[in-house]
């Protein structure tokens, strides 16, 4: 472990560490990469009186979250903890993971194998290796929000020995479930989210319709040369599980076109809009890992499942819906082929990006009968119609771990550790605590 640096925001001093650890932790001999992560204490307190709080942020492929001084859930965690904001590998500050370094690996399928290894269990294992480093050994409190929860399981499921406790807000995954049953599960709820959303703004309907009709000939080039065709345009809908997504579609949708000499045409702030929100730049990882994430049969490849099951969902089909008088519905958190031609950040690892979802071998990433006799203690926030995970599934898995409390909510949407800030963590940490 290296300590970098101690600096100071405002109410916080904040200390930067670096760790480096093997690439594969079954081969502790081989490479390694470096890993990076943020302490941050209460300015005026001994953080050597204080316990640990690790949080892992949702994603995959994000790095933690970089606050301003007490923002959103830290303000509550940092009367008791001493808080480390890890970025996951390949996220962030550790070792990078894109376009530009990807092609050291070598060949497609070399970059494949590396990208094997970036899957919650090798950050869980990532975990255990710098704690002894930070806590002389002592177990820590997880925060794990969305796939920081998936984590966080797999931690409960592999390592609990280093675990106090076990926080997850909006990341409980199913144990068992398939990358196809994800999906199946999630186009339902996609489209619930889209007809609240035009209930709420019924004139987007005809916005959208236009805009896809627009799209439809003549696909746009958006900055940066990201080609926004009808199905890139869907995939907006990524922000409609989020708390103010909805309003912030509304938003972009209202000022789309703007008269030219040459006719209507998609307006400068529209695209620059729509590429801040599509992008893969600043988070490649995304969209080559997330459907590894959900793969845990070793006989069956992860085979572009989203892109698959929404055959099965035909209101979907921008065609359709524009030959009758249906609306154009946003699809969710899926990746589909298309991202990595749309993509100029993706579009280098097309072949890597087919090679990952035709890998087979992917290991089981929860361990049930671990899980039913687990010990540590474990809370839950669980929102109602979550868009993003499951609620039926995260259920399923909070009835399966033992000891494991829950607070169902419809109070926030996915992101409420984000904006139910300090209340959502001290709900949590009352019920793990036997307080509520």
């Amino acid at each position: 472990m290296t300590v970098e640096h101690s600096y100071r925001q405002p109410g916080t001093v904040l200390t930067d560490h670096r760790f480096t650890v093997p690439l594969d932790h079954a081969r502790p001999d081989g490479e390694h990469i470096e890993l990076y992560a943020r302490e941050v204490v209460a300015a005026g307190k001994d953080p050597r009186t204080l316990p640990w709080l690790l949080y892992l942020e949702g994603g995959p492929g994000f790095g933690a979250r970089r606050f301003t001084g007490r923002q959103a859930w830290l303000e509550r965690a940092l009367a008791d903890y001493r808080v480390l904001l890890l970025d996951q590998r390949g996220t962030g500050r550790s070792t990078p993971v894109n376009r530009q370094t990807l092609p050291v690996r070598g060949t497609p399928a070399q970059q494949a194998d590396f990208l094997a290894r970036f899957r919650a269990d090798s950050i869980v294992r990532d975990a255990e290796a710098i704690r002894p480093a930070l806590t002389g050994g002592a177990p820590w409190t997880v925060l794990g929000q969305s796939f920081g929860g998936f984590c966080t399981t797999r931690y409960l499921s592999t390592a609990p020995e280093g675990l106090s406790a076990a926080l997850i807000t909006g990341g409980l995954p199913s144990l068992t479930a398939t990358a196809d049953e994800v999906y199946e599960a999630a186009y339902p709820r996609v489209e619930r989210k889209n007809l609240a959303h035009y209930r709420r703004y019924p004139m987007d309907v005809e916005r959208a319709r236009r805009i896809a009709a627009h799209l439809a000939e003549r696909p746009a080039e958006l900055p940066g040369g990201y080609r926004l065709t009808v199905e890139a345009f869907q995939s907006l809908g990524m922000i409609l599980g989020s708390g103010d997504g909805s309003h912030q579609l509304h938003y972009l949708l209202e000022d789309a076109f703007v008269r030219t000499p040459a006719g209507p045409a998609l307006s400068d702030a529209f695209l620059e809009g729509a590429r801040a929100l599509l992008s893969f730049a600043g988070h490649p990882l995304y969209a080559l890992v997330h459907e590894a994430c959900y793969a845990q049969d070793p006989a069956a490849p992860t085979a572009w499942a989203a892109e698959r099951v929404r055959a099965g969902h035909p209101r979907f089909d921008a065609a359709k819906a524009l030959a009758g008088d249906e609306p154009v519905l946003f699809t969710g958190e899926t990746i589909h082929p298309w991202h990595f031609t749309a993509d100029p950040s993706l579009a280098p690892l097309r072949e890597t990006a087919d090679l990952l979802a035709a890998r087979t071998g992917w290991e089981p990433l929860y361990d049930p009968a671990r899980l039913a006799a687990n010990e540590v203690p474990v809370a839950a926030a669980v929102y109602h119609d979550d868009m993003y995970v499951d609620t039926a599934h995260s259920l399923e898995t909070a009835r399966a771990v033992r000891g494991l409390r829950t607070w169902v909510t419809d109070e926030f949407e996915h992101d409420g550790v984000r904006a139910g800030g300090p209340r959502v963590l001290d709900r949590l940490l009352a019920l793990v605590h036997g307080e509520a």
